[in-house]
């Protein structure tokens, strides 16, 4: 028989605001204290305490526009937000500091996340919708030098840019670029060639997230519609379907593979999280706990595996916290 789905571990209430965007980060000084960063629909960031299950801080770099990405550049001390207000905002935390250190405006009007890879100390690629509606612009931090700008061929009809996905096969090797697109396409992009390498029609409505996993070149996408598209890429480098799988409501606001590979959470417009076997698709559990759309997930990388932990933001402005490690 089936385990019961677990409770939450905690809720974090206060963001005053639905929810759009969550970032953990576990290393640092205090290993123990992992921190839970926070996008809101108000423009506010919140620095979340997980053992307080309080907010730290409260960071206010976008002028009052929706927050819908945050992610730290190699530590919880240097931040990067990017808001409604078409600004992508680079912080810098160190002892107790709470300004936007520099900025850059992206003049693009769509909810695309932007997506970030180290590729050196200190270096990292940031890829993002750009001002003309189908392009993406990859920009090197913190330089913020342009390296390329990645437009569908003419006629290709994509649409504009989703969500995008960074990611190289190995340190050191090419980076490449899975951006999903509003006609339902995955497109894998090479970033020194700006041109793609390969499209896979994944979906009938637009690609509202992705996520890959680059040591089985694999990946998993979902839209407004019932269904989850699984991909992979052969050594061609060319993407081909793999299977998909058939939700029981339609609707999905993202998802995330959790660091180790072994499952993955989707967030659900039926304000349900559900978790599934990474492998086979294979439907874990389902998590029912907020009272509207569930935007946002996203998994701890915490050095020691019993406190990894699952974190989702929802539209009714508060952030579950579970712990389903010991349960898969």
């Amino acid at each position: 028989m089936a385990l019961p789905p677990p409770d939450p571990q905690f809720i974090l209430r206060g963001t005053s605001a639905a929810v759009h965007t969550l970032h953990f980060s576990c290393g640092g000084q205090e290993p123990d204290v992992p921190i839970l960063f926070s996008g809101s629909e108000n423009g506010l960031i919140h620095v979340w305490n997980l053992k307080t299950h309080r907010v730290d801080t409260a960071l206010d770099g976008h002028g009052r526009k929706s927050v819908y990405c945050v992610e730290t550049l190699g530590g919880k001390d240097r931040l990067l937000s990017q808001g409604r207000d078409q600004r992508i905002c680079l912080w810098d935390l160190a002892e107790g500091r709470t300004s936007v250190a520099d900025s850059v405006f992206t003049e693009n009007v769509g909810f695309c996340r932007c997506s970030l890879l180290k590729v050196a100390q200190g270096r990292w690629l940031m890829a993002m919708a750009s001002k003309a509606l189908e392009e993406v612009q990859v920009l090197e931090l913190p330089s913020k030098t342009s390296v390329c700008t990645l437009k569908p061929e003419v006629g290709a009809k994509l649409g504009m840019p989703m969500c995008l996905k960074l990611w190289q096969l190995s340190c050191g090797s090419q980076p490449l670029l899975l951006a999903g697109y509003e006609d339902g396409s995955v497109v894998l992009w090479n970033l020194s060639m700006a041109k793609a390498l390969s499209q896979l029609v994944c979906h009938q409505e637009p690609v509202m997230s992705l996520d890959f996993d680059s040591e089985k070149t694999k990946g998993i996408s979902g839209s407004s519609e019932k269904v989850l598209s699984i991909w992979s890429l052969n050594e061609q480098q060319n993407l081909q379907v793999y299977k998909t799988h058939t939700l029981v409501n339609a609707g999905v606001a993202d998802i995330a593979i959790r660091p180790d590979k072994k499952i993955l959470a989707t967030a659900g417009w039926d304000h349900r999280i559900r978790i599934f076997g990474w492998k086979k698709l294979k439907p874990l559990a389902v998590l029912d706990y907020h009272t509207a759309t569930v935007q946002c997930v996203s998994f701890s990388d915490h050095k020691n595996p019993g406190k990894r932990l699952l974190a989702a933001g929802s539209k009714d402005h508060r952030i579950s916290i579970w712990s389903i490690y010991s349960q898969t």
